[in-house]
């Protein structure tokens, strides 16, 4: 009888050892998988720079304008990441009014010209961020913005594109971008319409923040 009892005492404790062996092992296993992770580079560690190019006058669907949508968004995305701030403007302004405008900017695309910049920028090397803003041109990425890329050196820089536009959203401009700055990585970009970026300040800030979040910044 004694021994029946010991045997049965036996199996109990083997038994309840198993089952504390399984509770530990998915919260050891889940222990694990954290620390595996790769944590988020935080952008505070990062020194970042909102480069943008924007055009002021007769704008489509929104009227005279003295601040471009472009510059608007910039300047919200560099108060947010604590960014610096530089626009690119070419030599020669481009015209107040709308159709002329047009009409150079398809002018500049279809000979695929490289406008001259008014100035370039210093020190771009100490930078590891770029948030690269620009309307949307005749489906591009204006020429004058073309020269400034191809007048600096982005290896090794991450760039982030956004834009404006009167519908096309992005238009493919990430590729073009890509194929200029081969050797820099480009993340996913944003399009907000010129009418919201000039007439809808809530909406702006909504779309860059969540945006922003979801990069990590």
């Amino acid at each position: 009888m004694k021994k029946i009892f010991l045997l049965l005492l036996m199996i109990l404790t083997i038994s309840g050892c198993g089952g504390e062996s399984q509770d530990k092992t998915p919260a050891e296993s889940e222990k694990k998988s954290v620390e595996k992770m790769p944590a988020p580079t935080s952008s505070a560690d990062k020194k970042i720079l909102v480069i943008y190019f924007s055009r002021t006058g007769e704008e489509y669907n929104v009227g005279r304008i003295t601040k471009g949508n472009t510059a608007i968004v910039a300047e919200y995305i560099a108060q947010k990441t604590g960014a610096d701030i530089f626009e690119v403007k070419p030599a020669t302004p481009y015209p107040d009014e709308y159709e002329a405008c047009t009409e150079l900017a398809k002018k500049e695309l279809e000979s695929n010209v490289r406008p001259a910049l008014a100035r370039n920028i210093d020190k771009l090397a100490q930078y590891d961020t770029i948030f690269l803003g620009y309307p949307i041109w005749w489906g591009a990425v204006p020429r004058v913005m073309m020269t400034f890329l191809e007048s600096n050196d982005f290896s090794g820089k991450t760039i982030i594109p956004f834009c404006t536009h009167g519908g096309s959203g992005l238009a493919g401009t990430e590729r073009e971008i890509k194929d200029i700055c081969p050797n820099a990585e480009i993340l996913a970009g944003l399009a907000i319409s010129g009418r919201t970026a000039q007439n809808d300040s809530a909406t702006v800030q909504k779309e860059v923040d969540a945006w922003l979040t979801e990069l990590g910044y």
